[in-house]
Order: C-alpha cells, then sequence, then structure tokens
C-alpha cells in the first residue's frame, strides 16, 4: 500500500475521531460539568450553545476531509483501498443530518434559547423554553444518529483495514 493512501485512510479515521469522538465529549463531560459548576441556566445554555456551533463547525471540516480523501481513494481506483458503496452511503446520511441540524435546526433552537433568555415575564418565558426544549429533543435524537453512524463507518473502516491485514475480522 502505498503512503498516499495511508495517509488518505488516517485522515479519515482522524475526522472520524473528532466527529464521534467529539459528541461523546460534549455529552459525557462538558455538558454535566456546565451545568453541575456554572450558576444558571441562561450562561451554561449560552455557553453550550457556543460550543455545539463550534463543535458543529468541525464537523463540516470533517466531513470535507473525507469526502475529499474518500474521493481521491474512489479516483485513484487502488483496489486494495477501494471505497465501498456503504461507506459513501453512510457518510451521505451523516452528512444530510449533519446538514439538517447545522442548517435548520440548530439556528431555530439558538433563536428560540436567545428569545426565552430575553423575556421577564415568567409565564412568557416558560412557553419560550417549552418551545425551545421540544424543537431540541429532535436534535438530540439526530445527534445520537449520527454517533452511532460514524460509529459503524469506523468499524467498516477497522474492519477493512484488518481484513487487508490477513486478520479475519
Amino acid at each position: 500500500m502505498r503512503w498516499g493512501t495511508v495517509a488518505l485512510v488516517s485522515l479519515e479515521f482522524l475526522a472520524l475521531g473528532v466527529w464521534v469522538g467529539g459528541l461523546i465529549v460534549l455529552v459525557g463531560a462538558v455538558i454535566p460539568a456546565v451545568f453541575n459548576t456554572w450558576g444558571g441556566q441562561e450562561s451554561g445554555g449560552l455557553f453550550l450553545t457556543r460550543t455545539f456551533e463550534g463543535y458543529n463547525r468541525l464537523v463540516v471540516f470533517a466531513l470535507i476531509v473525507l469526502v475529499f480523501a474518500m474521493g481521491v481513494r474512489q479516483w485513484r481506483g487502488d483496489a486494495v483501498a477501494a471505497v465501498t458503496r456503504s461507506e459513501w452511503i453512510l457518510l451521505s446520511v451523516m452528512g444530510g443530518i449533519a446538514g439538517v441540524i447545522i442548517l435548520v435546526l440548530h439556528p431555530q433552537a439558538a433563536a428560540l434559547q436567545s428569545q426565552a433568555f430575553g423575556l421577564k415575564d415568567e409565564q412568557a418565558k416558560k412557553a419560550a423554553f417549552e418551545a425551545f426544549f421540544r424543537l431540541h429533543k429532535p436534535i438530540r435524537s439526530l445527534y445520537v444518529v449520527n454517533v452511532v453512524l460514524g460509529t459503524w463507518l469506523l468499524v467498516l473502516k477497522a474492519k477493512r483495514s484488518l481484513e487487508q491485514e490477513g486478520v479475519p475480522a
């Protein structure tokens, strides 16, 4: 296998590590730390909104890296390191989900959150937060689906790597 192919596959693993691992760190460490350390829902909520905006930028970058690296491997036509149809399908679904989150749902959720934080009337604030959490529930679900799909893609790539080494997977 050529060093160029090794570099491309390594970039793919790194991009998937950022995508999947980043969300696991956010959900498993950052979110609990924010809400167990910071005083209020507003400061913690705003911090997490900005944190997820940063994570979303990393996901876009990871998606670009994955499409580029997999595209170059596909274009080369290297039989040993060929990109499978399953990999393309998984990446397409992951990219579509990320697009819906980043371009549609997250901006709406951020707007609802800002609206809720800006209200003084408790009844109106409560209604705004209810609307925010109703929208936020599918966003969380889509993030979980993307982690599962990203993990599946990692497993496919690891399986192929092991098979190429002669290790039955």
